[in-house]
Order: C-alpha cells, then structure tokens, then sequence
C-alpha cells in the first residue's frame, strides 16, 4: 500500500439548489429559437465555453443529453445516501487563468484576504495597546517611548497596504455585508458566519461581528492558522460553479436536451442544430464539448466532410484501460500498515490517495498484458480514495464513500464477449478481494457499489471506447495533430463548428483549456464576420 499526495479539494457548500439553475430560472430561461451559440454538452469543457463566449458578449445556449450537468465531472447519489464523485474525482489541472477569469477561486481568494488580515492583527495580540496618554499627556520622553507601541500599527499597516479600506469594513460592517460581497450561497454564508456570533451575543447583522469572525480565524490548530472551507458535494460542485459563471452573465443551460443533429445550410455553414425532439435551435456557430467521434461521425451531416478527415477520425485509437467502481461502506477501511483509531476517525492516509497492487512495475505490467489478452486483470492496479474523509456530506454518519480508479480492463472481453453483470460482478469482487489483503474487513463494509466498465463509461457519459481523455493522449494525437493533423486549431472543415472537448488541444483531464480556447477561436471568427 502506498499513500499518494494527491490530496482531494476543500471546499465550499454547495447550495441543495444549483446556482446556475437559479439565475437560469430567475433570468426566464425558456429556450429560444435562436442564440449566437450553441455549445453541445454540458461537460466541464463545453461550460467553460459557454462562461468565456457569453461574458465576450456572445449570446450562448448549452444543451445536455442527460439530468445533470457536468459531464464526466458529475456528483451522483447512486446509493441512498451516498454522493459520489462517479467518473473524475479529483482536481489537479484546472488551469489558473479559468479560475482567475471565471471568478471560480472567490473563496480561496476570500482565504488569502482573511489570512493577510489575520496576519497583520496577530502581532498586536502580543504587545501592548498603544499608550494613548503618553502621547497626550506625557513628558516629551515618554512621548518618544511611547512612538515604540506604534510598531505593531506601523507593520500591520505594512501588511494591508491599498486594501486597509477593505479590511477596515471587515473590523466594522456587519459580517452579513462583508460575507455577501465574497459569496452567493445561502448556506455558505451561515456556516461562516457562524464564527462571527459564536460566544457573543451579537446577530450577524450586528456592526462589528466581522472582528468575531476574524479572532476565530486567527486561531490555529496543529501549526495550521485559520479555519478551511471545503467543497462539498464532489466533483459536480465544480461544474455548477462554471455553469453559475455563464448563466450569471446571461448563458442558458438546458439537461436532457439531446442534440441530434448539426444544421449546415446550402453554402456550407453552420447554421443550428435539431434536438432529439425535432425541435430546431438557430445559431452562428455550434461548440461541440462531445467526442470527435460522436461530433464528426454522428452529428454532423457527413457530406460536408472531407472523406479523408473522416477516415482519420474514426481511426483515433480510443482504447480505455479503466473500470471506475464507487463504493458506499459503513465504516473506514483499517488498513493492516496504518490501523484505524479506537473511534474510527479519519487519519491524514486516509485523505490521500491510495495505490494498491502498485509495490512494483512488473505487477502492472502483468496486469496489463492481463487486458492485452482479452481479462480483466487478475491483480489490476488500484487508486482508492475516500473523499468523504474530508467531506462528510458525501455520506450518512459513520459512513464513506470509496472511489475506485482500477485499470487494466478491456473494452471487449476474449472471445469478443460483452461485459455483463456477472462479469461486472466478478471483476468487483476480484478488486475487493485485492483490497482485502490490505485491509481485512473491508468486504464486510461495503453497503453499495456502481460499476463503470469502459462500455458503461462510454454508454452513460459518452466516452469513445471509455477513454477518460476522448482518444489516447499519445504522442501522435497531441498537440497539431489532436484530433487530427491539421485540423488541432479548434475549427474544422466545416466553417462554424468547432471541437472543445477532450478530444482538442489539449486533451484530457478536469482542465478546461479546450473550453476556453475554443471561445476564443469562436468569437475571433465572430467578430470578423
């Protein structure tokens, strides 16, 4: 067993009632016959998209086949009472300047202002109050002296620099004015108001309770200053966040709106798309966060491709090693290299995550050739995290939520069978096996699971073959030449449609470059029209 860094997010709540949903609703969100652009799936990618065009001004529709968006970054309750994280898990790529443009990272940045406030008041916990009648009073000596008691001002001063308005309105406003100009969510905004009022018998509309909140965030606990929020409620808070950042600035997302087709009109331009119900949208320019499989082979109308182009899209090697199995179990798993404590709590192991069947490279390359043959891996290689050791709205009390990334596994099995539900079934028990002989127990606690070979990966979230990224993040399908040579520019042969999901540069990942790249190559063809 080997403990990764990977530590998951922290986060803030989110609110039982998307935001997006509500400034959608709020903003009389019915579809209309026409929008400037039409962004096809609500994946992380085709929001991002869909924020960066409608805050560039260009009025922007998203249409997602299923209930809920977010793609493959999607919290589901697929057991009562157990969120889950169902396809991607964790978030490392996210790239700086979305979250700075999105305005994604308000409460980081809210983290950092306390901090820095925090930082500057702390001295003067531990020096005495400035000797207001020296200086009124005094003797020109003990004047002098009493200018030493400034230091502690003078630094913090030093420390707030052009944002001392700012932080003064935090010592003296209601800490429900302050909060509100920092966050959206009702919830959110109690939970941290609550160390405004705690131990004071003041309201948080009271002048001042904002100086109650910061003596709770100038505590520290085990050497670590200040109180964290964390996400809560998995991977799908992320989406939401995005998906607020479009339908704020007057974006419209619409789920289980099934887009069939792509519209071309008589001189080759993009021109709309048909919905599942006939229903037709009219649009400038239609951003497709589908696969390159499913938007040049399905939904565009192949008379307007190039027959070479389309060769070289459906010869994308889109192979899938993965098998993601969320698992609900009633209490931690105890670890025979790391024993629970007597209560059961969390330890820091277990808000990492956790390589199994991983001591050596000869294991995984067995377990490869396993998947090479057409088997499911006999000791498949398995990252274990338990996010809800550091979310604990993600399960009932006591209770966790177990992800499983587990590889190696073939899309189709030998002898060119079909997965199952017996074979589902007994690749599962196989995994629970494994993690048996690192912590025995562990089959005993299982109360749920959801298993996601690569066939259900692609069925429920429509990835080509499985494959998290689309198609393999290879060298020959990167960079120029992703989705295919020539064609890596976002654009395609057909004037109008433009690629902005994994399967662009540049690829895979929960990274929302390809998203935001393709708002601008969309709204730099916009403009010059």
């Amino acid at each position: 067993m080997a403990a990764s860094g990977r530590g998951l997010c922290r986060a803030v709540a989110a609110s039982p009632f998307p935001a997006w949903r509500r400034a959608h609703t709020e903003a009389g969100g019915g579809l209309k016959p026409e929008y400037d652009a039409v962004v096809i799936g609500a994946g992380h990618n085709g929001l991002v998209a869909a924020a960066y065009l409608q805050r560039l001004g260009v009025n922007t529709a998203v249409f997602e086949r299923r209930h809920v968006i977010g793609g493959a970054a999607v919290t589901e309750e697929i057991v009562p009472g157990f969120k889950f994280s169902r396809a991607s898990y964790l978030l490392s790529l996210l790239r700086p300047q979305i979250y700075t443009d999105l305005e994604l990272k308000v409460f980081p940045r809210y983290e950092e202002f306390m901090h820095r406030l925090a930082l500057a008041i702390d001295p003067l916990l531990d020096a005495a109050p400035v000797d207001m009648a020296a200086f009124q009073r005094g003797s020109l000596l003990q004047r002098i002296k009493s200018l030493s008691t400034l230091k502690p001002l003078l630094k913090a001063g030093r420390i707030l620099g052009a944002q001392l308005p700012q932080y003064y309105e935090v010592l003296t406003a209601p800490i429900t004015k302050v909060l509100d100009q920092w966050f959206e969510s009702e919830p959110l905004k109690a939970t941290l108001a609550t160390d405004a009022v705690i131990g004071a018998m003041t309201s948080p509309h009271t002048p001042g309770s904002g100086y109650v909140l910061l003596h709770h965030v100038m505590g520290g606990l085990e050497g670590m200053q200040g109180a964290w929020g964390y996400v809560q409620g998995g991977m799908g808070a992320l989406s939401d966040a995005i998906a607020s950042s479009a339908t704020t600035h007057g974006a419209s997302i619409f789920t289980e709106k099934t887009v069939a087709k792509v519209q071309v009109n008589s001189e080759g331009c993009v021109q709309g798309v048909v919905l599942e119900d006939g229903t037709e949208v009219r649009s400038k320019v239609v951003l497709s966060n589908t696969s390159p499989q499913i938007t040049f082979l399905k939904l565009t109308p192949q008379e307007w491709l190039p027959e070479e182009f389309l060769e070289k899209i459906s010869q994308l090697d889109t192979r899938s090693p993965v098998t993601k199995i969320n698992v609900a179990v009633d209490r931690l798993p105890s670890f025979l290299a790391a024993p629970n404590a007597p209560r059961g709590h969390p330890l820091p192991h277990h808000q990492c995550s956790i390589h199994l069947n991983c001591e050596d490279t000869l294991l995984l390359h067995q377990a490869f050739e396993d998947a090479m043959d057409g088997l499911p891996s006999h000791r498949p290689m398995i990252e274990l995290c338990i996010p809800s050791a550091l979310d604990p709205t993600l399960a009932p009390s006591g209770c966790h939520v177990v992800s499983l990334f587990t590889q190696y596994t073939p899309y189709t099995l030998a002898g060119g069978k079909a997965w199952d539900e017996q074979e589902r079934d007994a690749y599962a028990d196989r995994v629970f096996d494994c993690i048996e002989v690192y912590a025995p127990g562990f089959k005993d606690s299982v109360v749920g699971r959801d298993i996601l070979t690569p066939p259900d990966l692609e069925r429920i979230f429509g990835l080509p073959g499985g494959n998290i990224f689309h198609c393999a993040m290879s060298l020959d399908q990167l960079y120029f030449a992703r989705p295919v040579p020539l064609h890596s520019g976002y654009r395609c042969p057909l004037q109008g449609l433009y690629l902005c999901g994994s399967g662009a540069h540049p690829g895979g990942g929960v990274m929302g470059a390809a998203g935001r790249n393709a708002a601008h190559a969309a709204f730099r063809d916009l403009k010059s029209k």
